[in-house]
């Protein structure tokens, strides 16, 4: 995208700060806005309500496009919660406005078909490596597109976007880096 059609975006994007806890976007409310994490950590979560369990579904971290994809590309009520797990900063774009730049721009417009299939693609990969692969591998996967995500997330966040419990991870964790250190 060049300088001219980027700059079509900006009046749009807004700065705003989480505090840890905080939530982006909460249980059946509508994803209006596309965020960009420039600092911190975010989660997607569902909450169980017979069990009481959350699970974790995805985390976004510095540098990446964050949204309760579903909910924004519908513009439908939302099944999850996004919520802050550390203090962080984010720039962020209302719904209206990308449409509005879309409408104006080929550029823009071809931003978010690159956009929506990046979100599918993390959504797919994310949902193949549940079913698909061993906890161990989804933890290797985990640290390879978040590697500093253990010093800003507790380790039951981690166990259970694994599909874990806690010990478990504990055995994971372990036996990589008895590996590492025999390498």
């Amino acid at each position: 995208m060049n300088d001219r059609d980027f700059d079509l975006s900006l009046p749009y994007w807004h700065e705003r700060s989480y505090s840890k806890g905080e939530y982006y976007n909460e249980y059946k409310s509508i994803c209006t806005h596309l965020g960009f994490v420039l600092s911190g950590v975010f989660r997607i979560y569902k909450f169980n309500e017979k069990s009481g369990n959350e699970r974790n579904m995805l985390f976004f971290t510095n540098d990446q496009f964050m949204s309760s994809f579903k909910s924004f590309f519908s513009q439908m009520t939302c099944e999850y919660y996004s919520e802050s797990m550390t203090d962080s900063d984010i720039l962020y774009i209302h719904y209206d406005h990308l449409q509005i730049l879309y409408n104006t721009s080929p550029a823009w417009e071809r931003f978010g078909r690159i956009f929506a299939e990046s979100a599918l693609h993390a959504v797919m990969t994310n949902t193949e490596a549940v079913l698909f692969k061993n906890p161990e591998e989804r933890y290797t996967e985990l640290l390879d597109i978040h590697p500093d995500i253990f010093r800003s997330v507790p380790l039951y966040h981690i166990a259970s976007y694994l599909g874990i419990e806690g010990p478990s991870l504990s055995r994971i964790r372990k036996r990589m880096s008895q590996k590492l250190i025999g390498e």
